[in-house]
């Protein structure tokens, strides 16, 4: 790992924050031991949990504010009000230099419109694209967009295809990572025009850093054909909330049936060891921390509802990608394939144009 990572936290940000937050710097710092954390927040409630962590103290620097953003806050109220607010101070840590990434549980929307405005894009591209870790039998499954952007064009897709693999090559090791694109079937004929356009552009990519393995269906997604599943972000997010919806579902069934008789109890005794390892790959604490992938910095978003072993793995997703200097091969990588955006689609992406990125956000509050 390089030496001396600095990770900006928005120490406010979350359902149970600060607590969340000194709690998973102070299990994450094990793993890292060379990391150093900036903590935007309330000193008034940040030095208390500090002196009982000294662990954290030792590593850590307060940066105070006693403004946040609110869940319910709109991303244009928080971009014009939220200047000295926790998260977009971290944020603007990170613009500065002073921090390598930032990780944030708080207000979803706020974070991607303010992180974008500040950070602002990588060349070429336009659209930051959502991306986060669902289990497979293979390990894990890269999936973006899961709401970033609810309506895509091809470009879009095929950009969030090489941020995905860069992602996954980053965070999960895989080389050359496997990428398909997320279709009502798997045949060449099916899909919109967009999704057929996207096709073809990625086939036609020579020599790329993926292997591509085309059209792919919903239920391909856990089953670990491929290691990134690239949609747009209205089906990403429906498919990522159908997932968590039927995970719930399955241990609740399972709960229910081992309760059911005596039989059925002595039965979860033996073979309780198992369900201990499919608890542990169905939590979802093991696969915190969404990524806005296509901006010029680290910008980790973890679940608000999240305890200090969720927070703590957020973290450790802004170090791994900061580790991996996935910024700069991303970079790269766009260059090398000639992935750019189109001269007409960029025109206005350099300008920060602060109402598309409003108009954006508001979509995923």
């Amino acid at each position: 790992m390089n030496d001396n990572v600095v990770i900006a936290l928005d120490a406010m940000g979350g359902d149970d924050a600060p607590d969340i937050v000194i709690k998973g710097v102070d299990i994450v710092r094990v793993q890292f031991p060379d990391a150093r954390f900036l903590l935007f927040g309330d000193e008034k409630k940040l030095q208390p949990l500090l002196d009982k962590y000294p662990g954290v103290k030792s590593v850590s620097e307060i940066r105070h504010t006693d403004e946040a953003i609110k869940g319910e806050d709109k991303p244009s109220h928080a971009l014009r009000k939220g200047r000295k607010s926790s998260m977009r101070l971290a944020i603007d840590a990170v613009r500065a230099g002073e921090a390598h990434g930032i990780v944030s549980a708080g207000n979803t929307g706020a974070l991607m419109a303010m992180a974008k405005f500040s950070l602002r894009m990588l060349p070429g591209i336009k659209r930051p694209a959502l991306a986060s870790m669902l289990p497979s039998p293979t390990g894990e499954t890269v999936m973006l967009d899961l709401g970033a952007n609810v309506e895509c064009d091809a470009n879009n897709l095929v950009q969030f295809a090489v941020m995905g693999a860069d992602f996954a090559r980053a965070v999960l090791g895989r080389v050359p990572p496997r990428v398909g694109l997320l279709n009502v079937g798997s045949e060449e004929l099916k899909g919109s025009d967009t999704i057929k356009e996207a096709n073809e552009r990625l086939r036609s990519i020579a020599n790329p850093p993926f292997e591509y393995c085309g059209f792919i269906e919903g239920d391909d997604i856990t089953r670990g054909v491929v290691d990134v599943v690239v949609t747009d972000g209205f089906t990403g997010n429906i498919a990522l909330k159908a997932a968590e919806g039927v995970a719930t579902l399955f241990t609740d069934f399972l709960t229910a049936g081992f309760k059911s008789s005596l039989m059925s109890k002595l039965g979860y005794l033996l073979a309780r060891g198992g369900l201990r390892l499919l608890k542990d790959r169905l939590d979802p604490r093991a696969y915190n921390g969404g990524v806005f992938l296509g901006l010029n910095g680290v910008c980790v978003k973890s679940h608000g509802g999240t305890d200090g072993q969720g927070y703590s793995n957020a973290i450790a997703v802004a170090i791994e990608m900061i580790s991996e200097g996935m910024i700069e091969k991303m970079i790269a990588h766009f260059k090398e394939f000639d992935v750019e955006i189109k001269a007409s689609q960029a025109a206005d992406d350099s300008t920060g144009d602060t109402a598309s990125e409003v108009s954006e956000a508001e979509k995923i509050q």
